[in-house]
């Protein structure tokens, strides 16, 4: 049986009550890839996915991590391209539902509750978005890194002490995809950070030692955690 979060804006139970089928993600495939043709929208019930977007010369930028009963594949409903403009890679196997997008386009204007949840959802959605471009953009290379682990942190930080553990491994290429920057200058910021001592880095994992310095870095404006998150 399928535990759904309570606390979820979205009227996750009524939107499976559309889904059109189940399956289980696997690690390193994907849900769907930027210019194919969009036709279902997923709900996440288990495992992660990042979304992620390629530029034009190749690079990418991760753009969030989808957990349980969150949504993805969106941005194609109520459009006349229906293609998607991003793509969604399995990092962990977990359950998936798909719901056709005609079917939930219909709902949505027949359901006058799932459509102001679903709107809700999506203003909250775009906030989190317009925040994490406003870093990105105005804080400069440091700045975009800092932002992102104290987003990180907000998402899967765990408590260890006087220590927050971003308790998700990651390379320094993926750090580098979610700051919109090279590896060799996330290298050398990590190291700088270590450094003076405000992170640490165990297996893989990072590990805040100063939270406080990293926001005064950037001028935090100490958002919420549910805008200020990396999914």
């Amino acid at each position: 049986m399928t535990t759904i979060k309570p606390t979820h804006s979205i009227e996750i139970i009524e939107l499976l009550k559309f889904a059109d089928r189940k399956f289980i993600s696997e690690r390193g495939t994907f849900l769907y890839q930027e210019g194919m043709v969009a036709d279902e929208l997923f709900v996440i019930m288990s495992g992660k996915i990042q979304i992620s977007k390629i530029t034009t010369d190749g690079r990418e930028l991760s753009l969030r991590i989808c957990g349980a009963n969150d949504i993805c594949g969106e941005l194609t409903l109520f459009t006349d391209d229906p293609r998607y403009l991003l793509s969604a890679m399995v990092l962990e196997e977990g359950e998936v539902f798909a719901i056709k997008k005609d079917v939930i386009e219909s709902e949505i204007f027949q359901n006058s509750k799932l459509a102001f949840e679903f709107l809700k959802w999506m203003s909250d959605h775009f906030r989190k978005t317009q925040t994490k471009f406003r870093d990105l953009v105005l804080n400069g290379k440091r700045g975009a890194l800092i932002s992102t682990l104290i987003r990180m942190s907000n998402s899967y930080g765990v408590q260890k002490g006087n220590e927050i553990l971003i308790d998700l491994p990651l390379t320094n290429q993926d750090l580098a995809n979610f700051c919109g920057t090279s590896r060799e200058s996330t290298n050398r910021i990590l190291s700088e950070l270590k450094k003076e001592k405000i992170i640490s880095v165990k297996k893989g994992k990072i590990s805040i030692l100063d939270l406080q310095y990293l926001k005064d870095e950037i001028g935090c404006e100490n958002c919420s955690a549910v805008y200020c998150s990396i999914e």
